[in-house]
């Protein structure tokens, strides 16, 4: 059932008229088995009355804990063998009513491949401290792993959830200072500094981006509208349209200049929202048309406006540098070197606040003339000053003292946070990777950054000589041998274990989260989740059966299984007595 992503639940208690017994998807199974001469299963349950379980909800639960933890140790196995690993969340998710964070790790398997994979769903906690403390015991206790391994930590969360997961970080890092916190590759920088900005009006105006692009994904037809909006709009600039047509049929939220495409597409999608909203051809049915007029609303409201303009010129600070990031490694490594030019300019910015917030608000201003789209204040903040003769804040000093100046601020002090002096030094060991050394001129001195990991390396006291011999290796190669270009392929050269130092470091780099799995074959875990999160309906979802889909080709012993259940679950007198082979087979 895990597999074929089957719920255990066939019918809802209220679809069910009063009186009559219907059996959950599990039992009909069972019965299926009975029927189709299943001589095991008929004894075992011949005596049990028509209308009751042949297995009980708290047995259910029983095996699917036993199903989803033997699943999950075949991984833990691998991860333990390798020794060293990170740890990923995604998003916030609701199963079947109840808020629960994802969790990934990242390893090297046996056969050098960096994997990234799923381990199972975490229950919120709206305390941080608790949710810390939680997070810590479950994978320690819970799935054995040795935090004195973790080298790099993770957390891709929405608005309102990234101060708390910023405390887990900062929690783990306290007990283990080589679990360094670092961005996740599959999370645009600009993406993830927006989502971490405690301004109520950022948190709405990224739900409602997330909405709109939704909505215009829910059909061809509405992807099609949208479309023939953008022709006419920019008729004088066909290029530009015919580009901004492709990027909306993407998911075009997650990228590195969504504010500046969205800044684009405004008035595109005002205007085919509007439209849609007050067709007279009857084309869209009434849930499509109410939905339009409430998206309408809301990104025509001056403060969706001003929040938007504001973040697409801050977050242009850190464009280019987050693209790099998410490039090749070489990107990442000349990345590393220019966050102190990006955080010289955003300081200057925060300097001269006024002058830039005046730009930024004049063109916030002018997009809202051009929509037709009255300025004015807040409602809430309005209701709080009502009747308040005194108070002579004009619309742009608010925005500045409640948008731009906390938006800056928190922007630098991410960057500084997220990128401590250990992640930048772990960064600069990337010169290891061959073809980062060639752009080096071969002038490289990873002895220094690669101090943080001497503790990792088998023969730290031979690291100085390994290392002079790799550059020597590459700089004198054959002129018909390219340089590797990415932590993989050096992984994967035929020799690369006689540099036994250089091998551990390539390992322990590849597993930060902020590098990305070059090979997606290895990159199951996070599709899968996407893929069961999207499939399944919220109330049917099941964190034990999710486990089982999302890792459904991991191999599985169903003897130790039965095994587990029996020493665990069952008394003797429980226990089928007519020989040894009936309970194999039950």
């Amino acid at each position: 059932m895990g597999k074929q992503n089957i719920p255990l639940d066939g019918h809802e208690a209220d679809e069910v008229p009063e009186g009559l017994f219907t059996p959950d998807n599990f039992q009909a199974l069972l019965e299926c088995r009975i029927n189709s001469g299943e001589e095991v299963l008929r004894k075992r349950f011949e005596t049990t009355a028509v209308n009751t379980l042949f297995c009980s909800k708290t047995q259910q639960k029983q095996m699917l804990e036993i199903c989803e933890s033997c699943i999950r140790e075949e991984t833990l196995r691998e991860v333990r063998d390798s020794h060293f690993f990170s740890i990923i969340t995604d998003d916030v998710v609701d199963i079947a009513g109840e808020e629960h964070l994802p969790v990934l790790v990242r390893f090297v398997d046996e056969a050098h491949n960096l994997r990234e994979e799923f381990m199972g769903f975490l229950p919120y906690e709206a305390d941080a401290e608790i949710l810390a403390m939680k997070f810590h015991t479950t994978i320690t206790e819970k799935w054995g792993l040795n935090m004195e391994y973790c080298r790099g930590q993770a957390y891709i969360v929405s608005s309102g959830f990234s101060s708390k997961m910023k405390v887990v970080a900062s929690r783990l890092l306290e007990k283990y200072p080589q679990a360094v916190y670092t961005l996740c590759s599959s999370c645009a920088l600009n993406m993830w500094l927006a989502k971490s900005v405690p301004v109520t009006g950022v948190s709405v105006a990224l739900g409602t981006i997330e909405e709109v692009c939704s909505f215009f994904h829910r059909s061809p037809q509405l992807l099609l509208e949208l479309d023939s909006v953008i022709s006419v709009l920019f008729q004088n600039n066909e290029e530009r349209g015919k580009e901004l047509k492709e990027i909306c049929h993407s998911q075009w939220t997650g990228r590195h200049d969504a504010f500046e495409i969205l800044v684009d597409l405004l008035q595109a999608l005002v205007l085919c929202l509007d439209g849609i909203n007050s067709d007279t051809n009857v084309r869209w049915n009434n849930c499509i048309v109410g939905r339009a007029f409430v998206l309408c609303s809301a990104v025509t409201d001056f403060d969706f406006i001003v929040t938007i303009v504001v973040l697409k010129n801050v977050l242009s600070f850190t464009r280019a540098f987050g693209k790099n990031l998410q490039g090749q490694t070489s990107d990442v490594f000349f990345a590393a070197s220019s966050l102190t030019a990006v955080l010289h300019s955003l300081n200057e910015v925060m300097e001269n606040i006024e002058v830039y917030h005046e730009f930024w608000f004049e063109e916030a201003t002018n997009l809202a003339t051009k929509l037709d789209i009255q300025m004015k204040l807040p409602g809430k903040f309005r209701r709080a000053h009502q009747g308040n003769l005194e108070s002579q804040l004009t619309s742009e000093s608010y925005y500045k003292e409640a948008l731009s100046v906390p938006t800056v601020e928190h922007i630098i002090q991410e960057l500084k946070d997220i990128f401590s002096e250990q992640h930048l030094k772990a960064l600069k060991c990337l010169s290891l990777v061959p073809s980062v050394m060639g752009q080096l001129k071969f002038n490289t001195s990873e002895e220094h950054h690669a101090d943080m990991y001497r503790s990792d390396l088998p023969n730290p006291d031979t690291l100085s000589a390994e290392l002079h011999c790799w550059r020597i290796k590459w700089k004198h190669r054959g002129k018909d041998i390219e340089l590797p270009s990415t932590i993989y392929e050096a992984l994967h050269l035929p020799d690369i274990k006689f540099f036994p130092n250089v091998y551990a470091l390539l390992k322990v780099l590849c597993i930060l989260p902020v590098m990305k799995v070059e090979n997606e074959r290895y990159e199951n875990g996070r599709k899968r989740l996407k893929a069961y999160l999207r499939n399944t309906l919220t109330d049917q979802r099941s964190s034990n059966l999710a486990l089982l889909n999302i890792n459904f080709d991991i191999k599985h012993d169903l003897d130790l299984m039965v095994d587990t259940y029996i020493k665990l679950y069952t008394t003797k007198s429980e226990l089928p007595t007519d020989n040894s082979e009936t309970i194999e087979n039950t």
